[in-house]
């Protein structure tokens, strides 16, 4: 089983509070976490894009670094593990997209990919002029579709003549091209999503859901493998979980009530105000699963507490649920957290035998 971390590209990390860690994100805080991630043999490591936070006094995402400039110089300094941009496509065309990923492949040969995210906050792209209106909330995967397709055309074949509703190419080149297939990513929730991640990624990832419930995604592995049944592609499942770890369980709860305690009430609103905004949302969309109640501190993703051996145990259990291809986590606090994985946490892992002697 692949484990891969989703990196601090914004500050604070997946912890919407004002007494959990506090900080910038920066070029030598994402590098530190990187080389720990290669070093304890993680698989991979992505960085998201957001363009505008929520605000409130611990200034929730109102600091964040860009993508796949990010990853360009982490590409630099590593040598092994996988590196994954994000692609906001509303912002940047597929063209350059390519181009992009192009540049990076040669830093990096072989251990690049892209996720490609549709773009579901209105203001981080209205403040720019860039929001194409509503219509984008049941457009956004017919958009996506084009775009990936010129994607691939660009990158197998080093030229596109792609005429669509929404990208017109006229015979546009790229060269030189990436030296591998380059593995596209998403993270498909609602029925379009998944329906897209089953034509066209190659991994999709998911949301963990609950405190200490390490297999409570199966149900959208499930519905996963069923869109997989229809298009006949390989498509491997990720889902995404914090793990607050310590000595004991109750030190690491102890952590957990303080940073729930320490809630920023102000940016918890604002990102309700703009995860409701798609009316029509399906239960299984981002939008919804942001909205719940369980744990909105930590954006309700699964979450891991407790001692070294029982979180060994849980993300056990949850590679046992069939489908699934990895793992990506984050932590509390990302310079500890990848120390406590690496030493205490992934040599008492079975599905991670593997790299027993890294530790």
């Amino acid at each position: 089983m692949d484990i891969g971390v989703f990196i601090p590209i914004g500050n604070n990390g997946w912890l919407i509070s004002k007494t959990s860690p506090q900080y910038k994100p920066s070029f030598a805080l994402n590098r530190t976490v990187v080389r720990k991630a290669e070093q304890y043999g993680l698989d991979f490591a992505l960085s998201m894009i957001k363009l505008r936070g929520f605000g409130g006094a611990s200034e929730f995402w109102d600091h964040n670094l860009e993508s796949f400039t990010l990853m360009a110089g982490l590409a630099a300094v590593t040598s092994r593990i996988r590196l994954y941009a994000t692609a906001a496509t509303l912002t940047i065309p597929p063209a350059i997209v390519a181009r992009m990923t192009s540049t990076i492949d040669s830093i990096a040969p072989g251990r690049f990919g892209v996720n490609l995210i549709t773009g579901w906050a209105k203001a981080e792209y209205d403040q720019m002029g860039l929001w194409p209106g509503e219509a984008h909330y049941e457009r956004r995967y017919d958009m996506l579709t084009e775009y990936t397709t010129i994607l691939r055309q660009l990158w197998t074949e080093g030229r596109s003549d792609f005429k669509g509703e929404f990208y017109t190419m006229n015979d546009c080149r790229l060269s030189p091209r990436p030296a591998a297939l380059v593995p596209l990513v998403c993270a498909g929730q609602s029925a379009r999503g998944m329906q897209f991640a089953a034509a066209f990624a190659d991994y999709n990832f998911c949301v963990g859901s609950g405190l200490n419930t390490p297999t409570a995604y199966a149900a959208t592995n499930a519905r996963l493998s069923a869109e997989l049944a229809k298009t006949g592609r390989d498509v491997g499942s990720y889902p995404l979980m914090m793990v607050i770890a310590d000595e004991t369980d109750d030190a690491a709860f102890a952590k957990w009530q303080c940073y729930v305690d320490g809630a920023d009430a102000e940016a918890l609103s604002y990102l309700g105000l703009q995860a409701g905004a798609d009316s029509n949302a399906d239960a299984g969309s981002s939008a919804r699963w942001m909205t719940q109640t369980t744990s909105p501190v930590n954006f309700n993703m699964g979450t891991l507490v407790g001692s070294y051996a029982n979180i060994a145990r849980m993300l056990d259990e949850a590679a046992a649920v069939p489908a699934t291809a990895g793992i990506m986590l984050t932590f509390d606090d990302f310079v500890v957290g990848m120390d406590q994985f690496g030493q205490r946490i992934q040599p008492l892992m079975t599905s991670r035998t593997h790299l027993r002697a890294v530790a």
